[in-house]
């Protein structure tokens, strides 16, 4: 009997100590992810519009059933993102970045608290994070109709997407961007079609901030290391490597290109370097129609198209100076929206005019 005692008592001494050693180690983590940090600015922060959880591994273990293979909706560069369902039944998606380099801890406490800040219709809601894992996770609402790039290029939506729908998301992912740019300062920097979710009534949830930078208040730029997606990547900023908000705007106007050809970015379009290029160079020679997606030459008029297709020269242009902003993108779709047909989105905000974008008259329209 006293062998017995002796070996229970030590194997439940073990498992003590080694629970111990576990917690011991998780708090040393969270505390080096910025969990200490991040609970203090939440806590303190009067700004904050929703409630972010932090979570426990042993939660978002569970609900994705430890992280099972089966559970993944997502991967790239920079993680996985696994489908995920709360105790709550709360679905959520959940994105398990890769390994992040520690000096970047600060950064990432800094950008989760701004996330969590951001109130905006047409950007996905941060549920809440874990930090207490060697790489953080983070937990977002979840979205069920898949992305713009899924709409515009997969097998079974190629050119279903109506004038008016493409109209309507490219609105409101502007909205979403200009509102970064203007209430948080957040520089998205991978803006893509991939990164623009459709709810199931198509609203737009633009996602993904796993490279967003913040830029400071009393600044209106950054200096960082390029990180972004080939073909969306703003060329000036490539070059320099000096972040603005007019970054996004290239990127966006990529996006634009997709909306109005259909055509992926890394299609092989004759012998130019892009898609990018060989639409400016249609465009110039007023032979768009040769790009232009077949639901597009459908349901847009010429005058629309031709709109259209000027705001995004301005988008794309080599130089960050002389592209709009995001609001004034913003405004102009808007505008566009109007003369389609369409309810304005963000009626206090439109601005009538559009006048930045130069128009040619209907009859210089490239293909009638």
């Amino acid at each position: 009997m006293g062998v017995v005692v002796t070996s229970i008592t030590m194997f439940l001494s073990y498992c003590f100590l080694k629970q111990r050693r576990i917690a011991k180690h998780k708090e040393m983590i969270f505390k080096r992810n910025g969990g200490t940090i991040f609970e203090k600015i939440l806590s303190e922060s009067e700004g904050s519009t929703q409630i972010v959880k932090i979570f426990t591994e042993e939660e978002l273990k569970k609900s994705t059933n430890s992280f099972s293979p089966d559970n993944v909706v997502g991967q790239g560069g920079f993680g996985t993102v696994y489908k995920g369902i709360l105790i709550d039944n709360t679905v959520v998606a959940i994105k398990k970045s890769k390994v992040i380099d520690p000096n970047q801890i600060g950064q990432f406490v800094n950008e989760v608290v701004l996330l969590s800040q951001i109130n905006h219709p047409n950007i996905v809601k941060l549920v809440g994070c874990c930090l207490e894992t060697d790489v953080p996770l983070l937990a977002y609402e979840y979205i069920v109709n898949e992305t713009l790039f899924h709409h515009l290029h997969g097998k079974s939506h190629g050119s279903l997407l109506s004038w008016r729908m493409r109209l309507k998301i490219a609105v409101e992912t502007a909205g979403a961007i200009a509102y970064m740019h203007s209430a948080t300062k957040i520089i998205h920097r991978d803006i893509k079609s991939s990164n623009i979710l459709l709810n199931d009534d198509y609203t737009v949830k633009v996602s993904d901030f796993g490279i967003s930078r913040s830029i400071p208040k009393n600044k209106m730029q950054v200096s960082t290391a390029v990180q972004g997606t080939l073909g969306y990547i703003d060329p000036e900023y490539f070059i320099s490597g000096i972040l603005t908000g007019k970054s996004d705007v290239y990127s966006f106007g990529v996006v634009l290109v997709e909306l109005l050809t259909g055509k992926k970015v890394n299609s092989a379009v004759a012998t130019y370097r892009s898609l990018v290029d060989h639409f400016l160079l249609l465009l110039k020679e007023y032979r768009l129609i040769e790009v232009l997606d077949d639901q597009v030459k459908l349901d847009a008029t010429p005058d629309q198209i031709n709109r259209f297709a000027h705001l995004v020269k301005s988008c794309v242009s080599p130089e960050g100076m002389a592209r709009p902003t995001m609001e004034e993108v913003k405004e102009e779709l808007l505008a566009l929206q109007e003369i389609s047909g369409l309810p304005y989105t963000d009626k206090e905000s439109f601005c009538s005019t559009g006048s930045y974008v130069s128009q040619p008259s209907s009859s210089q329209i490239m293909m009638f």
